[in-house]
């Protein structure tokens, strides 16, 4: 469950919020070499101040195949090639697209939940086959059962307080 709410917290990171921050380019896959691979594995990102990144290539060959790596993510932000690094702008939120990237977050969290749901029901199930096969006792099964809902409780409350800290992010101009 710990690892779920950790997951979440990641994607949480790739949503952009109203200042440049280098986590956004942490899910950009690079065509480079005959391989995709992540963008921070062939290049440096740079955030000199909170309205744009700089991509600077280790190797200048690949500044057209990261521009391009830039482009189809669903960042939505257009890459500039400055020379030997790529810049990318950060324009302002406007208020229709931080609503769209709530909507965005809520969707996540719920995915987020889901998997604490899924993991609270596979551990459910297993706490059944143990007190049908009589590994457990009925006292043994409630005592775990609680500590699962207590457990599934606790995660589901962090997933919560990322949404709402996320959500705060995003809506602050």
């Amino acid at each position: 469950m710990k690892k779920a709410v950790e997951a979440t917290r990641e994607e949480f990171t790739a949503i952009r919020t109203g200042r440049a921050n280098a986590a956004l380019l942490d899910h950009v896959l690079v065509e480079a070499y005959g391989s995709e691979m992540p963008l921070r594995h062939v290049a440096n990102v740079a955030v000199p101040d909170p309205r744009s990144i700089v991509v600077t290539p280790h190797d200048k060959s690949i500044l057209g195949d990261i521009r391009k790596a830039i482009e189809k993510s669903d960042l939505g932000i257009t890459p500039n090639v400055d020379g030997n690094a790529i810049r990318l702008g950060l324009p302002q939120l406007n208020e229709e697209r931080r609503k769209e990237l709530v909507k965005l977050v809520h969707k996540r969290a719920e995915e987020g939940r889901i998997a604490v749901r899924n993991i609270r029901r596979d551990a459910h199930d297993n706490l059944k086959h143990g007190l049908k096969d009589s590994k457990i006792t009925e006292d043994e099964n409630r005592r775990a059962n609680d500590q699962l809902q207590k457990a599934t409780d606790k995660y589901i409350g962090e997933i919560d307080q990322l949404v709402a800290h996320k959500e705060k992010e995003i809506m602050e101009v």
